[in-house]
């Protein structure tokens, strides 16, 4: 199966206009196993209530009959079960898709099959739902841009309800520069029109794409890729005097410029773009801001504030380094921060009556997922405080254990000696941070 994508891979980058019109031989009952096999056996299940470990022991009971439905062009996605979360900081809600096991296990496989083809299309500035360019390329490569490029000004955007506004037209148009498969372009089309459940009530789906589903991600991508970064990259950069760069991960982006007046001409023709693709930018998270090497120069001349800007959970900033030069500072953003010292104080009060090396255990696997995401350079203060925090909650904890629970601070330290609290790590220092950037 690698052989045979990595062909299509190559061929799609051999002659960029190739139209594939028969691709839906590659999706096979060996390729939909490997990707059940992907699927946590903790997800969550869909309408039909069947989970990952009982999905994956009937395997041979529903495969064939969904793989001869998806060649006959006759399959039905099951309803797609709406639940709702919370948004960081926020009291409203973000709707999430749960689709069913078999389903969610034949769009990875399709999107396995389109990635092969649209991987080669995707531009450098394009990060999120693409192997090897997740988060922390993005946020280095936005590094490495205002540090060692001519950047002044900063225009940070993000799309609002993107997910819940994608026009399928335009969708299934963009997926047809590549795809003329009539099999996998009939799987889009109805996944993109799959009913959604929702308090037991079956709703049908005229726009958008319901986030949960990896054909949602691979579909975004896609969208964005023909609405913003060709766009920009082929129609704008041309136009502008001086240079101008543009990272994008899913639906949040940052475009960078040298100059004020090609950033005030972006900003403006921006909304006229998106919006004839049914998008808009969210105003409360689309600024200007002046940012870069010059900045402090700039402020003091002015008598101004140096400004911050924020990208994928951080707040960057203009600092130095220890000679002096100029270098981008970043520290978790106050929200986040927050929200994960909420999250981990919660957990140590719902298991404080469990035993220690239980205890320490779900701790250190919950400081560890935060150190891996937020130890980036720069951002050992914050890292510290979630630590400093954590140690004295659980100490607090261990004491309300019971009315004569009560631990001195000596024995806590001696506690923790056999059953430590993970400290915190900078995964990529900026001595790393170029070999993350993806110029």
């Amino acid at each position: 199966m690698k052989t045979k994508l990595e062909e299509i891979a190559a061929k799609a980058l051999k002659e960029p206009n190739l139209v594939f019109t028969t691709i839906a031989h590659h999706v096979t009952k060996e390729l939909i196993s490997e990707s059940i096999n992907h699927i946590s056996t903790d997800t969550a299940t869909g309408v039909d209530g069947i989970d990952v470990r009982t999905a994956k022991n009937e395997l041979n009971e529903w495969v064939e009959e969904m793989l001869t439905s998806v060649h006959r062009k006759s399959y039905k996605p099951p309803a797609i079960r709406r639940v709702w979360i919370p948004k960081p900081g926020k009291t409203e809600k973000r709707p999430i898709g749960v689709p069913c096991v078999a389903d969610r296990a034949l769009q990875r496989s399709v999107a396995t099959v389109l990635n092969a083809i649209y991987e080669q299309d995707f531009l450098k500035c394009s990060f999120g739902g693409r192997a090897g360019r997740g988060a922390h390329n993005a946020l280095a490569n936005l590094n490495e841009t205002i540090s060692g490029k001519k950047v002044s000004w900063v225009l940070e955007a993000d799309l609002k309800n993107f997910f819940g506004s994608i026009d399928h037209g335009w969708a299934l148009k963009f997926v047809e520069h590549r795809v003329g498969d009539p099999r996998i372009l009939s799987l889009i089309k109805r996944w993109l029109k799959a009913d959604v459940m929702e308090d037991g009530k079956l709703q049908s789906s005229e726009v958008g794409t319901p986030q949960g589903g990896s054909i949602s991600v691979l579909l975004s991508n896609i969208y964005l890729h023909y609405v913003l970064d060709v766009w920009f990259e082929r129609a704008i950069k041309p136009l502008l005097k001086g240079e101008s760069y543009l990272i994008r991960y899913i639906d949040d982006f940052i475009v960078c410029f040298q100059y004020k007046e090609d950033a005030l001409r972006f900003q403006e023709v921006l909304p006229k773009r998106l919006g004839k693709f049914s998008l808009e930018v969210e105003p409360n998270k689309t600024r200007l801001v002046e940012f870069g090497r010059f900045t402090t120069k700039h402020a003091k001349e002015k008598d101004k504030k140096i400004e911050t800007i924020y990208f994928l959970g951080f707040t960057h900033f203009c600092t130095r380094n220890r000679k002096g030069n100029f270098m981008v500072g970043r520290k978790t953003e106050k929200s986040r921060l927050r929200r994960s010292m909420t999250k981990i104080t919660d957990k140590m009060r719902e298991i404080r009556h469990r035993k220690v090396k239980e205890q320490v255990n779900t701790i250190n696997d919950m400081l560890r997922g935060h150190y891996n995401y937020y130890g980036m350079g720069g951002n050992m203060e914050s890292l510290r405080k979630v630590y400093i925090k954590t140690e004295k909650f659980w100490w607090k904890m261990l004491c309300s254990r019971s009315w004569k629970g009560y631990i001195t601070w000596d024995k806590y330290n001696e506690l923790k000696k056999s059953y430590p609290i993970l400290r915190p790590k900078i995964r990529i220092p900026y001595t790393r941070m170029q070999s993350y950037a993806m110029l």
